[in-house]
């Protein structure tokens, strides 16, 4: 697929900025016994200009502007739904089997990359994370291989209490910046390394999947 085409009816930043919000914070629904899937994009109030870019990209498939709305505790959410339509369904059964998974055809662009990581990127002293711990570890392995093998950006697999998360290097951190840098929106910079210097205590590495490297496919997720 070349970076000019649309996907389905969606445009190329629809698409990459809703593949980005999937690998992220993003949740696409299917109600029973409706036929077609709808994005939900929650955030904390906190970043409601970034609700509200989402919005804009999505805007013509949405009824109703982000609201806020009171969560457990002191969170206050801010969040947009799209209308169920057959252009999220295909992204539906593509990244749902059940629960969210990571596509087997998945491919990473620089705005890909950069959504996902303002979803779910973290700094790190003079590295950063993402914060993968919702993938099964086979995924998140597959994360690695695509970002080593598009990019050559090398990670581990770090352990956050139980769970395991990406930990990119200090030399692919420079890489990935480079790559993600135009498409930051300025509220998140700060991830980019231009806030004090945060802590995060470094993790296990897992023992990696035995057998052979999984064979990527590009992508092709044309409209039936």
């Amino acid at each position: 697929m070349s970076h000019g085409n649309t996907v389905g009816s969606l445009t190329q930043i629809q698409h990459e900025v809703l593949v980005g919000t999937l690998l992220g914070d993003g949740t696409l629904r299917r109600q029973a016994g409706k036929l077609n899937a709808y994005l939900e994009v929650n955030h904390s109030y906190a970043v409601k200009e970034y609700v509200d870019w989402k919005y804009r990209i999505f805007q013509q498939y949405v009824l109703t502007p982000p609201k806020r709305r009171r969560g457990n505790g002191q969170r206050v959410a801010y969040r947009f739904t799209t209308r169920s339509l057959p252009q999220f369904t295909q992204y539906y059964f593509w990244f749902y089997g059940g629960k969210k998974r990571i596509p087997e055809d998945l491919q990473l662009t620089p705005r890909v990359l950069a959504v996902w990581f303002m979803d779910d990127g973290s700094k790190s002293r003079s590295s950063c994370y993402f914060n993968t711990q919702q993938f099964p570890l086979e995924d998140q392995q597959r994360l690695q291989w695509l970002l080593r093998s598009t990019y050559s950006i090398e990670s581990s697999l770090n352990k956050d209490k139980i769970y395991w998360r990406i930990r990119i290097t200090t030399e692919s951190t420079k890489i990935l910046h480079a790559l993600i840098r135009p498409y930051i929106l300025p509220y998140y910079r700060y991830k980019l390394g231009d806030d004090p210097v945060t802590t995060d205590p470094k993790g296990e590495a897992p023992q990696m999947m035995r057998g052979n490297t999984p064979t990527l496919t590009h992508l092709n997720m044309t409209m039936a």
